[in-house]
């Protein structure tokens, strides 16, 4: 008798003991909260992106980010221009992310959307130089430099008059002993018809040949071709994107002018990273690469919600070389101090001047021209 109360005390506190220790276990889970993402609730979102945002979508703790919020990116990256035809024949994707408005205009008036894209972010268009090429310039008045701030600007009225004079490296004062500048002086871009960096430097050049106005008819376009299409053709085979060409840059290859995105270089600097003896030359009339997201599905909109509003977003955008539209203030405290090389913090300030895009008719006109299409 004994013997079986026992037992059956002893069976009694031992459920006892499962019972609380489960309960426990229940109390632990309920205070040690879950913040990675539940892969039940996660949606996969398609897009197409320019290249130049390719290390952004990449990157671990961008990915990182976008799960918390409940989505993975998969994307494929393009030259801007050429995206809207590939967004015009794949009816899957959910949203495209060019890197300028006037093919974000052009893939929504293909896809018949009538909501107003976002642009989460921006880059202004630069030159960049390796040092001493910079001081030539600088000697023969082509670029200057502030002494405070030790920012570099490039004088795009004397560009265009050495582009009229089809003048040479041999031309200018101090050329002489760099090997590498010979030839006619010229800045090399992406392919205007294919890339947004190409027609935006079309959309800046047409600019200042027109009095520093925006071509706004046929006549400015005419205007304008002859230049135009002489500072296209002189560089030859142009990439359709412009990761390759900051490559060569990088690595001391082709031409020693480069016009491309202010975040190519400041992502090196806002991470860490050594960007050697590049100069950044901001145009004194420049033009901004608006980098707009044109959704095309509820994701897609979610997805483009989330770059402008999310702060640990903006924060990534400004450490990829970015200006978050909503806060500005983000690069500018990333890349304050960088004096090799050195960035304007402040646009106005720095005193340079944005140019207005033409309208998306009278662009494709103008890359026409500058690619020597016929009239």
């Amino acid at each position: 008798m004994w013997s079986d109360e026992g037992e059956a005390l002893g069976m009694r506190r031992a459920l006892g003991v499962v019972a609380a220790l489960a309960l426990l276990g229940g109390v632990t889970y309920a205070l040690v909260p879950d913040d990675g993402p539940d892969p039940r609730k996660t949606v996969t979102v398609t897009g197409l992106i320019g290249s130049e945002k390719r290390a952004f979508f990449e990157s671990p703790e961008v990915k990182a980010e976008l799960a918390k919020q409940g989505l993975e990116v998969h994307s494929d990256s393009t030259g801007s221009w050429t995206m809207s035809e590939q967004a015009k024949s794949n009816s899957g994707l959910d949203f495209a992310f060019p890197a300028s408005t006037a093919p974000a205009r052009e893939i929504q008036r293909n896809w018949g959307q009538q909501d107003s894209p976002l642009v989460p972010f921006y880059s202004p268009l630069v030159v960049v130089a390796h040092a001493p090429v910079a001081q030539v310039l600088k000697d023969n008045k082509l670029a200057a430099q502030d002494a405070d701030s030790g920012v570099w600007t490039f004088r795009m009225d004397e560009y265009v008059n050495v582009l009229r004079a089809n003048r040479r490296w041999q031309d200018l004062t101090n050329a002489e002993g760099h090997g590498d500048l010979a030839g006619p002086i010229y800045v090399t871009t992406t392919d205007p018809e294919s890339s947004s960096s190409g027609a935006l430097y079309v959309a800046l050049l047409s600019y200042v040949l027109n009095n520093h106005q925006v071509v706004s008819d046929d006549a400015g376009v005419e205007a304008a071709r002859p230049v135009l299409h002489q500072a296209t053709a002189m560089q030859g085979g142009q990439k359709s994107s412009s990761d390759e060409p900051f490559r060569d840059f990088q690595a001391g290859v082709g031409n020693p002018l480069l016009f491309g995105y202010e975040s190519q270089v400041a992502s090196l600097t806002a991470q860490g990273q050594s960007a050697g003896d590049t100069v950044v030359m901001y145009p004194d009339t420049t033009v901004y690469s608006d980098h707009t997201i044109i959704a095309r599905t509820e994701n897609g909109r979610k997805l483009a919600a989330l770059l402008q509003d999310d702060d640990a977003l903006r924060t990534l955008e400004a450490r990829f070389g970015f200006r978050p539209q909503a806060r500005p203030g983000a690069f500018a405290e990333l890349v304050k101090g960088s004096r090799q090389p050195a960035f304007a913090q402040d646009l106005n300030a720095a005193r340079v001047k944005q140019s207005p895009v033409p309208s998306l008719d009278n662009l494709l006109k103008l890359t026409a021209a500058a690619k020597g299409s016929p009239k």
